[in-house]
C-alpha cells in the first residue's frame, strides 16, 4: 500500500462515515439527517473532548515505546480529589489546578516505576489503574463528591459564539502544543527516537529514562485535565469517572496511525482516530443501532486497526531483512 493511503487512511474513513451515516438516517430511517447539524456536531466535540485530550498525550507515551493503562483510573482519581478541594471552599481555576497536578503526579509514579522496576509498561500500569481506581474509591467511600460550587460546570458548558463549546478549543489549544513538541522540539526527536530503537538512543547519549519520565507525566497531566472536563459535564466527583477509558484512548492513537510498538504516532492521526470511534457512537444511536451492536462494531474496527499495524510492521522487517 502506497504511503499517502495509509497516511490518509484515517481522514478518508472519517469522511465516509459523515457521508454515509446521514444517507442512512434518510434512507433507512426515513427522516431528515441530525447529524451534520450544528447542535448534534458540538455535541460530538464534548463527547469526544475527554478522550481527545487523553490520546494526545497516550501518543507521546506510545510514540517513546511505552503504554498507560492506568489513565481511566487518573480521571476518576483526580475527579475526587479535585471535587473535594471545590466543596472544600477552593475556586474553581484553583481546583482546576488540582486536577492537573494530581493527575501529573499519577503519571510520575508510573513512569518513575517503569524505569525503576525495569518491568514491562503494560504489567506496572495494570498495577497503577488498580491502585489509583481504588485509592479514588476509599477517599470517597465509594460515593460521588456532590455540593461542587455552580461554576464547576463552566468548563464543559461553557460555549464560544453561542456555538462552539469550550472543550472543543481547550482539544486545539493542546493538540497545537503537543504537535509542535513532537515535531519541533528534542522532547519530540527523543520520541521518536527511543520509540524506534531504545538501545540506540542509549548509545546516542539520550537519557531515556529521565524522557520516560516526562512522557508519562504529560500524560498524567493530560489525564487530570480531562478529569476536571468530565467532573464538570456532571458537576460531581465520581469515583467510578473514567472506566474502561483506557481502551477508547489507545484505541483512538492506533486508529489514528499509531503503533504499539512505538516510533510511529501523529496528534493529527490521534484526534481523526477519537472522532472516529465518537462518530462511530454518535452515528449509532441515530441511526437506533444497539449500543451492544455498537460496542461489537468498534472492537471490530480496533482489532482491525491493530491487525494492519501489525502488518504493517511485519512487511517493513521482511523488507529491512
Amino acid at each position: 500500500m502506497p504511503d499517502w493511503v495509509k497516511r490518509f487512511l484515517p481522514f478518508i474513513s472519517l469522511i465516509a462515515l459523515c457521508a454515509l451515516i446521514p444517507l442512512g438516517e434518510y434512507f433507512f430511517l426515513g427522516q431528515d439527517p441530525k447529524f451534520l447539524t450544528a447542535g448534534n456536531l458540538a455535541a460530538i466535540a464534548r463527547q469526544t473532548a475527554v478522550i481527545t485530550i487523553m490520546a494526545m498525550g497516550m501518543t507521546m507515551v506510545m510514540v517513546s515505546g511505552g503504554i498507560d493503562l492506568s489513565v481511566g483510573s487518573i480521571v476518576g482519581l483526580a475527579g475526587v480529589v479535585g471535587a473535594m478541594s471545590m466543596t472544600a471552599g477552593l475556586p474553581v481555576l484553583a481546583g482546576i489546578l488540582i486536577f492537573i497536578a494530581v493527575g501529573a503526579a499519577c503519571g510520575l509514579l508510573n513512569g518513575m516505576a517503569v524505569t525503576a522496576l525495569k518491568i514491562p509498561p503494560f504489567i506496572v500500569t495494570l498495577g497503577a489503574m488498580g491502585i489509583y481506581r481504588g485509592l479514588g474509591l476509599y477517599i470517597s467511600d465509594g460515593n460521588a463528591v456532590v455540593g461542587l460550587p455552580s461554576g464547576a460546570g463552566y468548563l464543559a458548558e461553557k460555549t464560544v459564539f453561542g456555538l462552539f463549546p469550550l472543550p472543543l478549543f481547550i482539544v486545539i489549544a493542546f493538540a497545537l502544543i503537543v504537535h509542535f513538541v513532537l515535531s519541533s522540539t528534542k522532547l519530540g526527536r527523543y520520541c521518536y527516537a527511543m520509540g524506534s530503537n531504545i538501545e540506540a538512543a542509549r548509545y546516542a547519549g539520550i537519557r531515556v529514562s529521565t524522557f520516560q519520565i516526562v512522557y508519562y507525566a504529560i500524560l498524567g497531566g493530560l489525564s487530570g485535565l480531562a478529569g476536571a472536563i468530565e467532573t464538570s459535564r456532571t458537576v460531581t466527583g465520581q469515583p467510578n469517572a473514567g472506566e474502561g477509558y483506557e481502551l477508547n484512548v489507545i484505541a483512538a492513537v492506533v486508529i489514528g496511525g499509531g503503533s504499539l510498538s512505538g516510533g510511529q504516532g501523529t496528534v493529527v492521526g490521534t484526534i481523526i482516530g477519537s472522532l472516529i470511534m465518537g462518530v462511530l457512537a454518535n452515528g449509532g444511536n441515530l441511526l437506533q443501532i444497539s449500543p451492544f451492536i455498537q460496542k461489537i462494531v468498534i472492537g471490530a474496527v480496533i482489532v482491525l486497526a491493530v491487525t494492519f499495524d501489525e502488518f504493517q510492521r511485519r512487511r517493513m522487517e521482511t523488507s529491512e531483512s
